[in-house]
């Protein structure tokens, strides 16, 4: 028999940690180049720093999902939580150039422990008929994380330097904590039959997992190019950066917004994971066609429609993947799907890049467009009903 919905005070805790891990991300990556010059001497460096987040991400991820389908994830979820203030707490104490690689590492590797718990207490909390609720709840508050992380990050460094930064992240992890401790119910793992790598291989190989986590991937891979890419085309156009980084949060906003409705309109029949999915890949590659267009209206179009898509995609990936999941390897499944979106992270401006490199910013646009048109195509054939 499916749970009962939670009531919403066991789900706010879940909210705040998408929230955590977006601020952190964001809200520090946004300002290790300008404000930093002691520990962050050159782009070297710089680029160090921000590949050792999500290096370390794109390794535990997996490792840290699975743990929480062996001992439960709420235990993944607020040592996670802790482990994440603790580093965040190591360069507020030692303010120096070595502490501050540690202090990002440690933030990393708790960031992949209680990002995945929470996906899946978020599946294991709500019946089947809410997920799409659930998890359009979560893109958002996770989607105002991301989009307040540069804009407040950069207050707080302004006012007290990257010091002051760490030390409300370290407080911010530690009453998430202490909040999901006591808010949300201990979940136990349930039982399940020995599952061998070759099982393993099969269910990550089975198309009800492969379709949602590539859509979720490429969703990420074009928000990723967005957020990088959008403000360089804007100031190609001589637009200022108040104008760019306006830009940048519309597309973020909108993929706030329409998070929770893509997942309302799923739980009432409105919309299914297969259709939704498809549409939002489709505005989202035109959007990215769109970023080729010169001038406001092009980099405005763009931020509305690749926002708008990924916000379709999130919700209803996520949906999708623990419908197709046996409750008992949630924390497995959700650790694996955020491994393919922290591949799409790092994909995409990988592409705009490497094409922009020798043809154009516009080329490169283009070019991640015409392999999320293609996505449509591969996702339809393996998401078809059987």
């Amino acid at each position: 028999m499916p749970p009962e919905a939670p009531p919403a005070r066991r789900m706010w805790p879940l909210y705040a940690a998408g929230f955590t891990t977006a601020f952190g991300a964001h809200g520090i990556a946004a300002n290790l180049g300008g404000f930093s010059g002691d520990a962050v001497t050159s782009l070297l460096v710089l680029g160090g720093l921000l590949a050792l987040y999500d290096g370390a991400e794109v390794l535990l991820k997996p490792v840290f999902g699975t743990l929480a389908d062996r001992i439960g994830a709420r235990p993944v979820l607020v040592g996670g939580l802790v482990a994440f203030a603790a580093a965040s707490a190591v360069y507020v104490v030692a303010d120096r150039p070595g502490w501050l690689w540690a202090a990002r590492l440690g933030q990393g590797a708790a960031a992949s422990a209680f990002s995945p718990s929470a996906s899946a207490l978020v599946a294991r909390l709500n019946p089947a008929a809410k997920h799409g609720r659930a998890f359009g709840g979560y893109g958002f508050y996770k989607s105002i994380g991301y989009t307040l992380g540069p804009l407040l990050g950069g207050v707080l460094v302004w006012a007290g330097g990257l010091r002051l930064l760490f030390a409300v992240l370290a407080v911010l992890g530690a009453a998430v904590a202490g909040w999901a401790a006591l808010a949300v119910p201990a979940v136990p793992p349930l039982p399940k039959a020995r599952q061998t790598v070759l099982d393993l291989a099969r269910r990550l190989a089975d198309p009800a997992f492969l379709a949602p986590t590539a859509a979720l991937a490429a969703a990420t891979a074009a928000l990723s190019a967005g957020v990088g890419f959008l403000p360089v085309s804007g100031r190609a156009a001589g637009l200022g950066t108040i104008v760019t980084g306006a830009a940048v949060s519309v597309l973020a906003l909108c993929a706030a917004l329409v998070q929770p409705r893509a997942g309302r309109a799923l739980d009432d029949g409105r919309l299914t994971a297969r259709s939704g999915v498809t549409a939002g890949l489709l505005v989202t590659a035109a959007g990215l066609g769109c970023a080729a267009l010169p001038g406001l209206a092009g980099v405005l179009a763009a931020a509305a429609l690749i926002g708008a898509g990924t916000g379709l995609i999130t919700p209803l990936g996520f949906a999708a993947l623990a419908a197709a999941t046996p409750r008992e390897r949630l924390g497995q499944t959700m650790g694996a799907a955020e491994l393919g979106r922290e591949l799409g992270d790092a994909g995409g401006p990988l592409l705009v890049a490497a094409v922009a490199a020798s043809a154009g910013l516009s080329w490169g646009f283009a070019a991640l467009a015409v392999v999320l048109a293609g996505f449509v195509l591969a996702y339809r054939r393996a998401a078809a009903p059987s």
